[in-house]
């Protein structure tokens, strides 16, 4: 059987489109997580972006002026807090190795067996042992890759001034990749876009803003170790059913047995307060209209994305859960077929 110039043509083609793929993916595999790192960011920024290009009128000036807001944001922080940060950590983790575990028992459990006690203490020390373990790996950990988290940091501002300068075209090359019919490109489209602000603005801007309220009220009122504190309750915040209550309630807690009554009732009225105002309005008003998925689900990808994606799997690990349901329920509804079909 003989092979036509026509298939070894093929076959090189195929050969060298495959070779230059894998040769791509070999080398943004180590920076792939600033690139959408800058191209989440300059999603987010995007309206304050058109904002600015409406009084500047070059989109260089524009992005400039957004991406050195941005890096502001992200820098002076930095600069300023961690610091404190630092201490803070190192403060808990002398805190934790001086803990007498066998006392907090005895005064939580006054009524207990003496053998209860001992098995009480033994796995509350274990439990401090493995914590205190785990925050000197962060700190060590921190300290050797902060070299290459400056690195990440100016490649995914390289990426986020470029993805808002030409966004127009990236929006076009996106839409031109997609493999569906025109009568459907719009839809599809626009259900992802209200999938991408759903998950973004509404669970991801609100939940880092919810984070920073809380800890407001944890300065306020005076709490120790609040920087370390409002850190956690902006992860916290971010998750759907948790939220920053696994925060603010043991310092509610925490208020009661140091401080007094009104100082605990304050503060959980404060924070109850604002996660009304939160849930009930600002993150209601984002996600009304729009594709609101199963805070179960949005949980659920969000743990999933963080253990294979890091903190960046926060907001990969619910968008393609997003994007995989509504594929799913189109092939449900019969259309998937129909969206998949280029028209002629």
């Amino acid at each position: 059987m003989s092979v036509s110039e026509r298939d070894i043509r093929r076959l090189i083609t195929f050969a060298l489109v495959l070779l230059l793929g894998i040769s791509a993916f070999l080398i943004l595999k180590p920076v792939w997580k600033s690139v959408v790192g800058g191209l989440i960011l300059a999603y987010i920024f995007f309206p304050i972006y058109k904002l600015c290009l409406r009084y500047v009128k070059y989109k260089n000036l524009a992005a400039l002026i957004v991406s050195l807001l941005v890096l502001a944001l992200l820098i002076l922080p930095v600069w300023l807090f961690v610091p404190t940060l630092m201490r803070e950590v190192f403060d808990m983790f002398q805190s934790f190795n001086e803990f007498n575990a066998g006392s907090a028992v005895a005064k939580m459990f006054p009524s207990a067996s003496e053998a209860f006690r001992t098995q009480a203490s033994v796995a509350f020390n274990a439990a401090i042992s493995k914590l205190s373990s785990e925050i000197l790996n962060f700190l060590v950990k921190f300290i050797i890759d902060f070299p290459i988290l400056l690195l990440n940091l100016f490649l995914a501002s390289f990426v986020f001034f470029f993805a808002l300068r030409d966004a127009d075209k990236l929006a076009k090359f996106a839409k031109g990749l997609l493999p569906v019919s025109r009568s459907h490109e719009k839809s599809l489209v626009k259900q992802f876009r209200d999938i991408t602000n759903s998950v973004l603005y509404g669970q991801v801007v609100v939940g880092v803003v919810q984070g920073l309220f809380v800890g407001l009220a944890m300065y306020l009122f005076g709490v120790p170790k609040t920087l370390t504190l409002t850190l956690i309750a902006i992860v916290f915040g971010i998750m759907p059913v948790i939220g920053p209550s696994f925060v603010y309630i043991p310092v509610t807690i925490y208020l009661f047995f140091t401080k007094s009554l009104l100082a605990s009732l304050g503060f959980l009225a404060f924070n109850l307060v604002l996660a009304s105002l939160f849930e009930n309005y600002w993150r209601a008003a984002i996600v009304a209209k729009r594709a609101a998925q199963s805070q179960v689900v949005v949980l659920i990808s969000m743990l999933g994305g963080f253990l294979v994606f890091g903190f960046l799997g926060f907001i990969i690990g619910p968008l393609v859960a997003a994007y995989f349901i509504t594929l799913v329920r189109a092939y449900k509804e019969g259309t998937l077929t129909r969206i998949f079909t280029r028209e002629k």
